[in-house]
């Protein structure tokens, strides 16, 4: 799958200060990526620099294979960006605000009502299309924010602490809808919360200090690990035939025993993997999948060097 979002060392001076070091990450079409660190770890300048509101000391941004400072109206056009605190114009009606967006975005004329209409029916706004924006709720005013993003139908959708302020039954709403969102749109989300990050996304990027510290995968991805008493090619040749296998890496061990590890999506994979050894006549001596929450990947990451962090 061809990667939407292409980050190359990316770096961000201000003055004497390093905000970003050095940063990069590839995010596939259609996948939910969450930045992950605590305030002050470089997660809302490195969307600036991927929106094109900051250009980059160094290194470079690709949206869709268009780079960011090449082309920026192009890359502006792939990308819907809803900040922190959104600024939307209090005085006007939900409708009239997107109306106005959709021009503002360039969206033609005769698209614009079905457009607005589109995003209306998909953020559940129908109900609040004639109040005035500044009459909305916290929760609604995040929803008119993602509405106007993604008209046009933007490739990106970059979402700085869209949770933030929200209250419980507001965050729930707008976690299903960031889930939702994935799939049709690449998503990128910023958060300080862990807890955050593992319900919306696909994967964890952790930030510390400006620097990229690791990518950990959630949901249905994890890894397994395999022992088998036999042929280490026996045991590639099983995990490559498993569906639901997409990495591999296998060794020969002293004794004829052979080692494994695999990464997997989806469900029942380890069943699958686990009938196909013993239909292959190995011995199957382990099959386990080491938990690593991104709690503890996050502490085992940061070390020491969180400490005091802002």
């Amino acid at each position: 799958m061809s990667s939407a979002v292409v980050v190359e060392n990316l770096t961000k001076w201000y003055g004497p200060r390093l905000a970003v070091d050095r940063v990069s990450f590839e995010i596939p079409r259609g996948e939910v990526l969450g930045l992950l660190g605590p305030n002050g770890s470089g997660k809302t300048t490195i969307l600036r620099l991927i929106t094109g509101y900051l250009r980059p000391t160094a290194g470079a941004v690709r949206i869709a294979g268009v780079d960011s400072v090449d082309a920026p109206l192009e890359t502006r056009r792939r990308t819907g960006y809803v900040p922190e605190d959104v600024p939307l114009y209090d005085w006007m009606r939900v409708g009239e605000l997107l109306a106005f967006m959709a021009r503002i975005k360039g969206v033609p004329t005769a698209e614009a009502g079905s457009a607005v209409d589109g995003v209306v029916e998909r953020l559940a706004l129908r109900d609040v299309a004639r109040v005035p924006v500044g009459k909305l709720s916290r929760g609604y005013r995040q929803r008119v924010g993602i509405a106007q993003a993604l008209l046009g139908r933007p490739e990106l959708l970059v979402l700085d602490e869209p949770t933030n302020g929200l209250d419980p039954r507001q965050i729930i709403e707008v976690r299903e809808l960031i889930r939702a969102l994935g799939g049709h749109h690449t998503v990128l989300v910023t958060s300080h919360i862990l807890g955050e990050i593992e319900r919306i996304a696909d994967r964890a990027a952790i930030l510390l200090h400006g620097r990229l510290l690791g990518m950990h995968p959630l949901g249905a991805a994890r890894r397994l690990r395999v022992r088998v008493r036999g042929a280490a090619a026996g045991l590639r040749a099983c995990l490559e035939q498993t569906r639901g296998v997409t990495a591999v890496a296998v060794d020969a061990a002293d004794g004829g025993i052979a080692i494994a590890r695999a990464d997997v999506d989806g469900e029942f994979v380890a069943e699958r993997l686990a009938a196909a050894i013993v239909a292959a006549g190995l011995g199957l001596l382990e099959l386990s999948s080491p938990t690593h929450d991104l709690e503890s990947v996050f502490l085992r990451l940061t070390g020491d060097n969180g400490a005091g962090a802002p």
